[in-house]
């Protein structure tokens, strides 16, 4: 029996991440800030799969909580072999109408807390010669669009060079870029999904799916859908400057900013 971690576990991603890997048969350890939506996760999980699910509450915009996890990634008596960095958030408004704190907030969670959980899941991994990581990214990383495409764009350069570091050694890295998902995203942040259409909406369990093959398969990098592929791949052709204008506008219409 094998153990996952998963951070934003309750929502999303990372409860799509959470069912799928209990009903294969691993162990969990739940983090998130709301104790309580952790628990009742955590019983279903148990209740449903017959697996462990424990349950770890951490806010990662904050040191406390980064430490706390990362402290359990570390805990040489129980063993974490898989690691999904999935929480996050977007802030909705155009760069200088969101304030600085919660610029930095953003940064803390998508950057730091990313770099310190990878770091204290690898070392001991390493140590064991086996076990996984998957850092959830988006499509944002690859085009300029503000704070929140670059720091998605950080987590995708910093997982496939650790990734590189780390080749041979028995552990992978794989940086997970989806477009947008039916989640709890859009709400938590106060941004409108009624304008976008819905051939770019994907579906959560469709990219956990997806992504594991990957992973299987040593992908460092998963785009979980063809047509996203597709259009990364168009937007290599298109011009920077272009590109960034493009961006610009569909992230006001669309996207976190």
């Amino acid at each position: 029996m094998t153990t996952a971690l998963i951070t934003g576990s309750t929502a999303g991603i990372g409860a799509a991440f959470a069912r799928r890997l209990a009903a294969d048969g691993h162990d969990l350890v739940l983090v998130a800030r709301d104790t309580k939506r952790l628990r009742e996760q955590a019983t279903e999980l148990h209740d449903r799969h017959g697996i462990e699910a424990e349950v770890l509450t951490a806010d990662l915009a904050a040191d406390a909580g980064i430490e706390a996890v990362a402290a359990r990634l570390g805990d040489r008596r129980r063993p974490v072999d898989l690691l999904v960095n999935n929480a996050g958030f977007g802030n909705k408004g155009r760069y200088l109408d969101v304030s600085l704190a919660d610029e930095l907030r953003m940064l803390k969670v998508h950057c730091e807390a990313v770099l310190r959980l990878t770091s204290a899941a690898t070392e001991a991994m390493r140590d064991r010669g086996r076990g996984g990581v998957v850092n959830v990214a988006s499509v944002a990383a690859f085009v300029p669009r503000g704070t929140y495409g670059a720091s998605k764009a950080w987590v995708v350069q910093f997982t496939q060079g650790v990734a590189r570091d780390l080749a041979g050694s028995g552990v992978r890295l794989m940086a997970l870029c989806p477009g947008f998902v039916r989640t709890e995203f859009h709400e938590r942040a106060g941004m409108g999904t009624d304008n976008i259409p819905g051939w770019m909406w994907l579906d959560a369990d469709k990219v956990v799916a997806s992504a594991l093959h990957d992973l299987a398969r040593g992908r460092t990098l998963s785009i979980p859908d063809p047509r996203y592929k597709a259009l990364m791949g168009a937007a290599k052709l298109v011009p920077r400057g272009m590109l960034g204008g493009l961006s610009s506008r569909t992230g006001r219409k669309y996207g976190p900013q």
